[in-house]
């Protein structure tokens, strides 16, 4: 049985999606609980570098640590047939017990050919700026703290240019392992919420960093260091020290995963 599921995670304290060995990550926190609901004789097999781990949960897209989800999604192979509810509530138990900020908000059985990765069509992002002089309390660590005050008419005309088919260089982590620079963005909507700014960003795939760069650089517009054009020069020269700082990872949300 191919389980698909939809998670809720706060990246907070947590060094994003992928499993790794000095930290916990959303992916670990899911294979504990399944390694407690399935033993392992009755589950799928990992791959044989991964031997350890009795259920091997593979997710959609990764995020960076710091990095928040209202809806990640993520899909699993079981050789027994579990109901969905009841595998809901038995995983968000075991990820209660172990103090993960992480829950799992839906369960599908789906077929064999359904992988999370790459039977989707696009994905969304939601960026959080908080636009006013005070710190946040409440909002610690959940959005991108911005004292000045920010022009979101200029912000939305810069976003303009970035919409559409385009080598994004200019927009690409050093450390990006994509084949082509080249990606099309479908949305960028910018949008306040009495002191919040946010940006809406829909595409089929980004660019490791892409999204937190763009707004880095488009923050950059609003504050008057840049004008809205400059973002077209940025982006037609193809050289990441010409944009701006990537924004961080606290203020960003993957919110949707299309399929």
């Amino acid at each position: 049985m191919r389980y698909k599921i939809t998670i809720e995670y706060d990246g907070t304290n947590i060094l994003g999606w992928q499993r790794q060995l000095d930290g916990p990550s959303v992916q670990e926190y899911l294979e504990n609980a399944l390694a407690i609901i399935t033993p392992k004789e009755e589950a799928k097999q990992a791959p044989q570098s991964s031997e350890q781990i009795t259920c091997l949960v593979q997710g959609a897209g990764r995020t960076d640590a710091g990095v928040h989800a209202l809806a990640q999604v993520a899909h699993f192979d079981l050789n027994r047939e579990i109901e969905e509810w009841k595998l809901r509530d038995a995983l968000n138990f075991h990820l209660r017990e172990q103090g993960a900020p992480v829950v799992v908000l839906a369960v599908e059985a789906v077929s064999q050919e359904f992988n999370a990765r790459f039977s989707a069509k696009g994905r969304g992002y939601i960026y959080k700026i908080l636009n006013r002089r005070t710190a946040p309390i409440l909002q610690k660590d959940r959005v991108w703290w911005v004292p000045i005050p920010l022009d979101i008419e200029k912000m939305r005309q810069g976003a303009q240019y970035l919409l559409g088919h385009h080598d994004f260089t200019s927009f690409r982590a050093a450390a990006c392992q994509a084949k082509s620079p080249v990606k099309t963005l479908d949305r960028l909507d910018i949008t306040r919420s009495e002191e919040e700014i946010i940006f809406t960003v829909e595409a089929r795939s980004f660019l490791h960093h892409q999204v937190r760069n763009m707004v880095g650089t488009l923050k950059l517009v609003g504050d008057g260091h840049l004008s809205p054009e400059d973002i077209k020069t940025i982006l037609e020269a193809k050289d990441r020290r010409l944009a701006g700082p990537t924004a961080p990872a606290c203020g960003l949300y993957l919110s949707k995963v299309l399929y």
